[in-house]
């Protein structure tokens, strides 16, 4: 994975990090060694990048494009914005997806659908991470009849979320929203103990 002349840069150690990083994750430092283990194996230089990342995504999607969902889900991952997800951005991530409460988890996914950052969702926002999931997914899955577009599904999700009607979700309506839907919460609950 992209050296400078050929040669790749080894990633730094996580010995001196290792007791932060512990403190901001719900690994064990055991767990921890084990992930950057396998980090440093497949990111060799201890940094991956956007590129990279849709690879692994591809692994799990054959059928459907995810390129643009892959994307989003990159943005929340690279905390500082530099391109590159390297390990303590990557394991803080999986920790939150993975075994966060669920105020950690709903502010994670906000995060994911708030594509401009600006604290809210609109339906903009929404439609292009519905849109890049629809296609993710491909014709594999049969959806009713009221969510078979990514239109419909924001405007059955802003009906549900947006309660003063200003076509903005804020993070305290998309909170509501999701903790009053059991399939969302199922959704969001889905990585719960598999990591």
């Amino acid at each position: 994975m992209g050296g400078v002349m050929g040669k790749e840069k080894s990633p730094p150690p996580i010995d001196d990090k290792l007791e932060e990083i512990r403190k901001l994750t719900y690994f064990t430092e055991e767990e921890i060694k084990e992930w950057q283990a396998s980090f440093c194996s497949d990111c060799p230089t201890g940094k991956l990048n956007k590129k990279e990342f849709c690879s692994i995504y591809e692994q799990f999607f054959p059928v459907g494009d995810c390129t643009k969902f892959a994307s989003f889900v990159f943005k929340v991952f690279d905390k500082n914005r530099d391109g590159e997800i390297d390990f303590e951005e990557f394991i803080t991530a999986i920790s939150v997806i993975s075994r966060g409460n669920l105020d950690e988890k709903l502010e994670w996914t906000f995060k994911l659908y708030d594509l401009d950052g600006d604290g809210y969702i609109s339906r903009e926002d929404m439609l292009a991470v519905v849109e890049a999931i629809y296609s993710m997914v491909g014709d594999g899955v049969q959806l009713p009849e009221d969510e078979n577009t990514p239109g419909k599904r924001v405007d059955n999700v802003f009906a549900l979320m947006d309660i003063n009607r200003d076509n903005l979700i804020s993070m305290e309506e998309f909170q509501n929203g999701c903790r009053s839907n059991p399939t969302i919460i199922q959704a969001v609950n889905i990585y719960d103990n598999l990591i």
